[in-house]
This record gives C-alpha cells, structure tokens and sequence, in this order.
C-alpha cells in the first residue's frame, strides 16, 4: 500500500525561512532511515506558492482562470511529501509519527493520504499488449 505523507505549508516555509540545520539533518536521516527500510519512493521539498499558480475550470465552463501566487497558508498549502510503500495503515501511521517536526516554529501538520492502487487503464502498454496476446492464446 502506499501512502502520500503531506507536509503542511506554514507561514515560515512560504516565507523561505530555513528551519535549521537540526532539523534538516533530522529530516535526512530519517529519509535514510526509510531507505534502509525499503519503503521510500520519494521525498520533496516544494517551493513556495508565490512560484506557483492555480487554474480554475469554472462550474459553469468557459475558460479557466488562472492566478500567480503567493497565496494564503490558510488555503492548505503544501510544503512537501514523503511517498512510502508499506504493508500496512497503522504501518504507514508509524512512519507519519517518526517524521521530524521543527520545534518552536507554531503548528506544524502532517497529512496522510492512502494512493489508489493502478487500474487496467493505468498499465503499461506492454503489458496490456502480452495480457492480450496470452488471453487469445488461452480462447484458442
């Protein structure tokens, strides 16, 4: 199973502000901790809003709306992600609670997000091509 765990975005990682060497010597052992383990798929770190934007597809149609940021930490901003591939939820809950947080910088909030598992329509084309090819040969 994998998860997505999100890292919220504050007003001290939209203003750039670094948290300290501390914790980035915190967060890179325990990215190698998650190596080691065999459950990491990714970690990033993203800029902040105000080199982003949004596009909006009104309910109504028409063309969408795009805006520039910065925009508002109250409107759930991302600051980063960690991607794992565990067996387990409260496996995934275990990891989300050994990520480290800066202290003394206010709130700081994880969210963890189960990913939906691949459909047929998301295969690679390869193997769509031999399931195929294997089900004519078994209909012979």
């Amino acid at each position: 199973m994998r998860f997505l765990l999100i890292v919220k975005a504050t007003e001290f990682t939209e203003a750039g502000i670094r948290y300290g060497r501390k914790y980035t010597d915190a967060v890179n052992a325990y990215k190698k901790t998650l190596a080691r383990a065999g459950v990491l798929l990714a970690a990033e770190e993203l800029h902040s809003s105000s080199s982003g934007i949004r596009i909006l597809y009104p309910s109504h149609g028409g063309d969408p709306e795009i805006t520039a940021g910065p925009f508002l930490v109250s409107q759930e901003l991302i600051a980063g992600y960690t991607l794992i591939d565990v067996n387990s939820e409260d496996e995934a809950t275990k990891w989300a609670l050994q990520m480290p947080f800066p202290k003394g910088f206010g709130a700081f909030e994880i969210e963890m997000r189960k990913l939906k598992e691949e459909t047929e329509s998301v295969q690679d084309p390869i193997t769509r091509a031999m399931e195929a090819e294997l089900e004519d040969q078994t209909n012979i």
